[in-house]
């Protein structure tokens, strides 16, 4: 025997010399007689299986073994005993520890050996006792793996009745312990296939005594929903998944969702794991638990959950789609976490800068299942810019990427939308605490979007960009003041000067909300716009009043020593000390237009002056179709009427036109286009008493130094009875001129109503008066006037993006106009500088990066390109509301004084005491929360290993007791 062993000392033999020394021992063990022998053999082949230095030991001692116990039944039964079983599991084999596999190979080997014998029953129950201690010490999954084929095997070794249930939870603890340390791709798939065999294993168990599975799986979630394990649960979990019956999985997850023992925390903890079970290779239904869980807590209500828990992930199933074995699962889950978060883009944001490389990496690696899959992410990203429009300074490439795939149907793209939103409130939901960050690279602020707050926030931009009237605003002295023009300072100081990345306009907004607008609604920017200038500049002129009732007589200083104070001595300086008495809101956005009505059978004038903040611009209505153009409710949002230029069939319009696509300037041209005014629509004549034809014309007598025009881009269907947005391109030019009668002579007989009790009505809200409006007539033509071509610069563009009048986004472009450029503004008599003037990358010599994007809290550079090709690019993104800026003419201006209305002015002021001390607090208060924010969080991750927003109130409190800080 010992020359037997010493012949299996090298592996190194030829094969036939192999193929002899397996003879010869064969034979030997076949020609055992004697109790020696026997015991010889008997210990020469568990010495080869368990010790044997290579293969081929271990493959010479399989070989006798078999013939051993094929020959030596009773001796090798009797040798093979419960107590040598219980030996080799629990104290191993000489130096072989009884952990390591090949003793679960060897009794394998035996047991299969041994079936037919009496006496296997009794190492069955061994084994019974033996297998759930050996998973209780949480064994490796190579060793766990040869377990499960034994048992798999051999299920008389599986523990029965109340133990199985045990053995079972075990066995999924034992799996949620597995890690991997392969490096090759042969050591992973070892590792995948050793998991396999104990879930495997459980399956079959399940199947036999189903009433293991419930305790199973509660198992399972106590594992993944655990926030106090001193390791994380290994991913290996996901194998168990495919093998639970899909019909169970809405009893289980209602079960989990309405169980009131089950915290959030731990709710959270628990989705988190089962989303990381995605990168488990071959882990079928993992996406289907993953959502019905997902559709679960929405039932429920737990938004807090979803919220935290998409943020928080959403970045990790996307990377899951580089890989085409988890791909499919990865993008059910992403699509249903970004087709259910629907309240805010902040989801779909994180994933976008990420689209564009998978795109390009789809289109070219050839994969056979990757065109397939690109047709169904394409899908995906067209609903997602479509439900979050109006960010296309991040949509452009991925539109660019994807170009050459079909694009969805609206229809298609809004049932995508309407089925898979869990709620379709909007902000309320938003995490209670929020992550603290510095501001944007532009250092410019942005505004917090307060619920359906887009409407204030686009208008807010847009006068901040109006560099006069901020200027202006900020250096009034309004100490002391709770008006509203104190809180637009206020408002702009914070957004010149806050460390903020947006600042919350709460005060603001409670302030200048019209009575009419309900609050969280969404809203038209417009409407709001002129209703906020509205009101400041009757702020004004009420303060003006106030302050002309004052005695001039009693200085500052008595009033300082005369002890309490009337309310008139509180009233705030508003206006500059000039003799102009006009408010700011007019010397800045006012300008005065003329109606004339000219009656075509006795030629007698009738001409009335109206003030205006701004142009409501009808487009041509065409021949057929859409007409009784109405109020631009952009997006919003408000299906009340407003301004309405709205010529009725009978009224014979001369439009200045252009060829497609229109632009500004057409749209101006149309706006002071004469009208006829006949048949149902006649105007009624005092000098022939009778109703007369007659033409109506409008001239602009006074250019304001900001011209403010707004697109009526909403049209009344009547076949339908809808109206629908008009969602044609319009050019939008960077330098424009405005046609300005300066001088209009005013015969002795002629009383112009320049002082009219509506003056202060805004003209949008009155563009063309009926002929029942009073009137005063002049008999004769009017006289030549002198009309000048007044050039402005385009400042500011508020865009709408939607497809109706009820639902939308507002953003805005915006830059600064500092200094005069009338050098660059061409010379022409025209309405517009040509088109190619108009669309050069830098108007009026500034550069790209003077453009800026503001879609509420995001502030980004943009480019003059975007504002002119945006709604090329996103049709139902389109310009609504735009600023233009009046050009100086060097020595010159419309009234000739040099300085147009003396409203520039050349630098920032200094903010005064009160503002800066208000952004001082706050500036110090704000870095003071986000120390806090990156030393919690900071603690959490090392403490807890989980980020300090996904907490939930009481354990973020806990958290900071333990570092001494406030919450």
């Amino acid at each position: 025997m010992d020359k037997i062993l010493e012949g299996l000392v090298s592996s190194n033999h030829p094969v036939h010399v192999k193929k002899a020394i397996i003879k010869k021992v064969v034979e030997a063990a076949e020609k055992a007689v004697t109790e020696e022998q026997c015991q010889a053999m008997f210990t020469l082949t568990t010495h080869l299986i368990l010790l044997g230095e290579d293969a081929f030991q271990k493959q010479v001692g399989f070989q006798v073994l078999e013939a051993y116990a094929r020959y030596h039944r009773p001796e090798f039964e009797r040798y093979f005993s419960k107590d040598f079983v219980l030996g080799l599991l629990q104290q191993g084999y000489g130096e072989l520890h009884h952990k390591d596999p090949a003793i679960i190979d060897f009794i394998h080997s035996c047991l299969r050996l041994l079936i037919s014998c009496p006496s296997v029953l009794e190492i069955f129950s061994v084994i019974q006792v033996e297998v759930l201690r050996m998973v209780c010490e949480r064994p490796d999954p190579a060793l766990c793996a040869r377990l499960s084929t034994l048992l798999s095997d051999f299920v008389q070794c599986i523990p029965k009745d109340k133990t199985g249930g045990l053995f079972c939870q075990q066995l999924v603890r034992t799996i949620s312990y597995f890690q991997c340390f392969a490096n090759e791709e042969q050591e992973l798939r070892e590792y995948v296939n050793q998991v396999t065999r104990a879930s495997t294993l459980l399956q079959n168990i399940w199947k036999t005594d189903p009433a293991t599975l419930l305790p199973s799986l509660q198992e399972v979630f106590s594992i993944i929903s655990s926030t106090e394990l001193t390791y994380e649960p290994s991913i290996a979990l996901a194998c168990l998944v495919q093998h639970i019956p899909v019909q169970m999985i809405t009893v289980l997850i209602k079960s989990l969702t309405t169980d009131h023992s089950v915290k959030d925390t731990n709710m959270t903890k628990a989705l988190c794991r089962m989303i990381d079970w995605l990168s488990w290779p071959l882990a079928h239904n993992v996406d289907i638990w993953v959502i019905a869980l997902l559709k679960g807590l929405a039932a429920v209500q737990k938004f807090t959950i979803l919220i935290d828990v998409t943020l928080l992930k959403i970045e990790l199933v996307f990377n899951r789609l580089w890989y085409p074995i988890v791909r499919q699962g990865a993008l059910a889950v992403l699509s249903h976490m970004l087709l259910s978060f629907q309240h805010s883009p902040e989801a779909f944001h994180l994933v976008v800068p990420r689209v564009v490389p998978l795109v390009q990496s789809l289109t070219t690696d050839g994969h056979p299942n990757s065109k397939d899959f690109l047709l169904q992410f394409s899908k995906l990203m067209h609903c997602m810019m479509y439900h979050y429009s109006g960010f296309p300074d991040l949509y452009d490439h991925i539109l660019e990427s994807i170009k050459d795939l079909p694009k969805p149907e609206e229809d298609e793209i809004k049932l995508v939308l309407n089925q898979s939103a869990w709620t379709s409130q909007s902000n309320s939901f938003a995490p209670g605490f929020l992550r603290q960050s510095g501001k944007s690279e532009t250092g410019k602020t942005g505004l917090v979007n307060l619920g359906n707050t887009c409407y204030m926030n686009s208008i807010i931009q847009t006068l901040f960009m109006a560099t006069d009237f901020r200027r202006h605003v900020l250096s009034l002295n309004l100490n002391g003041s709770e008006r509203l023009m104190k809180k637009l300072q206020l408002l702009f100081a914070f957004l010149a000067h806050t460390q903020r990345a947006a600042y919350a306009p709460k005060n603001f907004l409670e302030a200048s909300r019209p009575p009419w607008f309900n609050a969280g609604s969404q809203q038209d920017c417009s409407e709001y716009l002129r209703f906020l200038l509205d009101r400041l500049h009757e702020e004004e002129k009420t303060i003006q009043v106030l302050q002309s009732s004052e005695p001039k007589e009693v200085s500052a200083d008595d009033r300082n020593d005369n002890g309490p104070k009337s309310p008139d001595e509180h009233v705030p300086s508003l206006t500059p000390t000039d003799c102009d008495s006009r408010t700011l809101i007019e010397k800045t956005f006012g300008g005065k237009l003329i109606t004339g009505i000219r009656c075509m059978h006795c030629n007698s004038i009738s001409e009335k002056e109206e003030p205006f903040t701004d142009l409501s611009l009808a487009f041509c209505p065409p021949v057929t179709s859409l007409h009784c153009q109405g109020s631009v409710n952009g997006g919003s949002e408000n299906p009340e009427s407003g301004p309405v230029k709205s010529p009725a069939s009978s009224v014979s319009i001369v439009p200045v036109m252009s060829e497609p696509p229109l632009s500004v300037p057409d749209l101006v041209n149309y706006f002071l286009a004469p009208e006829i005014l006949d048949a149902d629509n006649a105007y009624f004549c005092e000098k022939c008493v009778s109703l007369q034809r007659a033409e109506r014309t409008l001239k602009m007598v006074s250019a304001p130094e900001y011209l403010i025009l707004t697109l009526l881009r909403f049209a009344y269907d009547a076949k339908c009875h809808v109206r629908r947005k008009i969602l044609d391109n319009v050019t939008i030019p960077a330098l424009m001129r405005l046609p300005v009668h300066t001088h209009i002579p005013r015969p002795s007989s002629t009383s112009l109503q320049e002082d009219s009790p509506e003056c202060t009505e805004n003209l949008a809200k009155k563009l063309k008066p009926s002929q029942n409006d009073e009137e005063e007539r002049i008999d004769g033509a009017v006289q030549d006037t002198s009309v000048q071509s007044v050039p402005y610069v385009l400042c500011s563009v508020v865009m709408h993006s939607g497809l109706s009048s009820e639902s939308g986004h507002y953003y805005s472009y915006g830059r600064n106009v500092y200094d005069n450029r009338a050098d660059c503004i061409p010379s022409c008599s025209s309405l517009a500088v040509s088109h190619e003037q108009g669309n050069t990358s830098s108007p009026s010599g500034h550069s790209d990066k003077d453009w800026l994007l503001f879609n509420d809290s995001r502030v980004t550079y943009a480019s003059f390109q975007s504002v002119q090709n945006i709604t090329n690019r996103f049709p139902k993104d389109t310009a609504y509301v735009l600023m233009y800026r009046k050009q100086e003419i060097p020595g010159k201006n419309v009234n000739g004084t040099g300085v147009a209305n003396g409203m520039r002015m050349n630098a920032e002021p200094p903010l005064q005491k009160e503002l800066l001390d208000a952004i001082i607090k706050d500036n110090k208060l704000f870095l003071q929360v986000r120390n806090i924010d990156i030393l919690a969080n900071s603690y959490c991750v090392v403490k807890k290993g989980q980020g300090f927003a996904v907490l939930s109130t009481k354990q973020r409190v806990s958290t900071l007791k333990n570092l001494n800080l406030k919450y």
